[in-house]
């Protein structure tokens, strides 16, 4: 009898336990989504050519959506990508348009707001010629004030990485 009891028990406190990540994880995801919003302008980095790229944010459709334009002098005419960053419930979602011709679709894995990180995992993606396609498969933003930030987004082709791309942002004023 104390077998089945403790099974109960274990089942419960499992279940507890979950609920209550899944929340902490809700409550993070709306933080994480203010701390986009605060991006809101235009951004700067120096590129590896000696060129520069641009980001602009701007917060769209009645602040649910969070919009990222991406240029660089590196990479020529047509190729500005799109991301675009939205709650889905309480869950923070970005769908990232690729000028490698995809649309990866991430969710907020974590947000720590002590350090400012915030990481994003592969759900799913359209627009891919086949299961190997190179795109975009996780991103990490690192929040440091109000006039730097940094990304790292990571490039998986063949089912693995194949390269990161690190950039510091610095604000224009």
């Amino acid at each position: 009898m104390k077998l089945p009891v403790l099974g109960i028990t274990l089942a419960t406190f499992m279940l507890a336990a979950s609920l209550g990540a899944s929340a902490a994880s809700q409550g993070n995801d709306t933080a994480a989504f203010a701390q986009l919003k605060s991006l809101a302008g235009n951004w700067e980095s120096k590129t590896d050519k000696g060129g520069k790229a641009h980001l602009r944010y701007e917060v769209v459709s009645g602040g649910s959506a969070v919009v990222e334009h991406f240029d660089s002098d590196d990479l020529g005419p047509g190729n500005a990508m799109v991301t675009v960053y939205y709650l889905d419930g309480d869950r923070l979602q970005l769908t990232h348009y690729c000028m490698a011709h995809n649309q990866p679709h991430m969710q907020a894995e974590s947000f720590d707001s002590a350090n400012g990180e915030l990481r994003f995992a592969f759900v799913n993606a359209t627009g891919l010629s086949g299961p190997d396609a190179g795109h975009m498969h996780n991103a990490t933003f690192r929040f440091i004030d109000a006039d730097h930030f940094a990304t790292d987004w990571q490039f998986y082709e063949g089912g693995k990485p194949k390269f990161n791309e690190a950039v510091q942002y610095t604000r224009v004023r």
